[in-house]
C-alpha cells in the first residue's frame, strides 16, 4: 500500500494548476513544528515529495507561500500564507491534501 503524503494546487480563479508554488511540509513535536521538507508544485501543479515519506501517526502542516506566488504573477492576493493543518491516524496510508486556490479564497479536503 502506498504511503506518504501529496498536494495538488489548482487556481480557479484561472482554472490552471498553480505551477512554481512553494510548499514546506512540517511535523508537529513536542517542542513545535519540525519542517520535513520544502518543494514547488510542478507544471501539473502537483507536489509529490513526500510520497515515500515514513509516516507516524502525528500532526502535519502543508504551508503554501500564496503571497509571494501571487505576487510573481503580478496579482494581489487577500491570503498572503495558507496553513494546511491535518492528522495523520493511519500511518500505513496515503494522505492527499489538495488545495482549490484564488486570490480571495481556499478551500480543501482530503483526496484520493
Amino acid at each position: 500500500m502506498k504511503t506518504g503524503i501529496t498536494t495538488h494546487v489548482l487556481d480557479l480563479g484561472e482554472g490552471r494548476p498553480a505551477s512554481g508554488l512553494a510548499v514546506t511540509l512540517s511535523q508537529q513535536t513536542a517542542s513545535g513544528w519540525e519542517a520535513l521538507g520544502d518543494g514547488r508544485t510542478d507544471a501539473d501543479g502537483r507536489v509529490g515529495l513526500w510520497r515515500d515519506l515514513n509516516l507516524c501517526v502525528a500532526t502535519y502542516r502543508l504551508s503554501f507561500a500564496t503571497g509571494d506566488w501571487f505576487a510573481g504573477q503580478s496579482r494581489d492576493c487577500f491570503y498572503p500564507m495558507v496553513d494546511i493543518v491535518f492528522s495523520v491516524d493511519d500511518a500505513t496510508t496515503h494522505y492527499h491534501v489538495p488545495l482549490l486556490l484564488n486570490r480571495w479564497g481556499y478551500s480543501t479536503y482530503r483526496g484520493s
